[in-house]
Formats: structure tokens, sequence, C-alpha cells
């Protein structure tokens, strides 16, 4: 009794609930799952800037069980990671499991996945973003004339301003009639 290790403060706990869709319990069970990927890295107490400064490389973030098979892998921790590089702090982690977490919102989710196939980060998704995203969601077994067929089909159904790209809006409007978008969207902790 009283031998209780202290990894954040009542004030760090309360702000992490406060940013993202987890409880007290969920945010402990994240940063365990943290740890354990690089313990002789990852302090037992993060003192104040640890939890945004020291970095997961992403070599070891593709180890997770949860990742592991996701051909998208290396792209979400991309997107998530403060240097756009793919090595993730404790706050980048935290910030990314709880946008796949089963409380996050809709928009939430819709926006992150955009942010995903925005491969070239010009805030649209366009060909070369969905090339590259057939690519690597097939294994490279399409050819490039059935890559081009998919990619030319999601454009006629989805690009309504006939401009060649989807933007965020008409991205946001074809996800949302993709049935299956937020139950396969999501990790469980």
């Amino acid at each position: 009794m009283g031998n209780k290790l202290i990894t954040f403060t009542d004030q760090q706990i309360v702000n992490y609930q406060d940013c993202t869709f987890f409880t007290r319990k969920e945010i402990l069970r994240v940063y365990k799952k943290f740890k354990d990927m690089k313990p002789d890295l990852i302090p037992c107490t993060m003192k104040k800037n640890e939890a945004y400064s020291i970095k997961i490389p992403v070599e070891c973030l593709e180890e997770l069980a949860e990742f592991k098979e996701n051909p998208l892998k290396r792209r979400i921790f991309e997107v998530f990671s403060r240097d756009g590089k793919g090595t993730l702090t404790f706050e980048d982690f935290l910030d990314m499991l709880s946008v796949f977490s089963e409380a996050a919102p809709r928009d939430i989710k819709v926006f992150s996945a955009f942010r995903i196939y925005d491969f070239d980060n010009d805030n649209f998704i366009g060909p070369a973003d969905l090339d590259t995203a057939l690519t690597l969601l097939t294994k490279q077994e399409l050819s490039l004339e059935e890559r081009q067929q998919i990619t030319e089909k999601v454009m006629e159904e989805s690009d309504v301003d006939g401009d060649g790209k989807l933007s965020y809006l008409e991205f946001e409007h074809c996800i949302t009639r993709a049935p299956d978008f937020l139950s396969t969207f999501h990790i469980r902790i």
C-alpha cells in the first residue's frame, strides 16, 4: 500500500482526458503499450517535456500487433508524428490511438483518413494519391492499367466539381457512403 508508481500527475491525466477520447484507465493502458515498445528509453514517470520530446522509432511502432499487418502503417505514423517522419512521442501516440478509438466521432475519423490518403500533403486526394493507396492496399498485385481504371472510376463517381482531385468535402461525402468505414477505422485498447 502506498507504493504505487505515479506515471503522470493528476493534472496531466486531466489534460489528456480533455484532449482525447480516453478515460484515465485507457490513458494509462496506452502509456504501458508505449513504454513496452522501448522500456530502456521510456521513463516510468513522465517529467516536464518528456511526453512530447522522447520519440519511439518508426521501426518499433511497425512491430505493434495493431499495425503489423496494416499496409498503411508507415503513412499513419507519418501523419500523426510531429516531425512527419513517423517517429512518435507519447503525445503523438496517444493522439493517434485516440482517433482510432471507438469513442472518436465520425468527423474526426474522416478528417484523419483524408490526411492519411493525402500522400503528397497538398490537401487534396489526387490520382497519384489513389495510385499509391491502391499499390499499398493490394500489395502491388494490381497492374498499372487496373490501378488506373480504379482511379478513374473513383474520380468519376466522387469528383463532384470535376477538377481531377478530391477535396476534403468530396472525400467526406464519398467515405460517409461506405457502410463499414466506422467499424474498420478503429483499434481497441
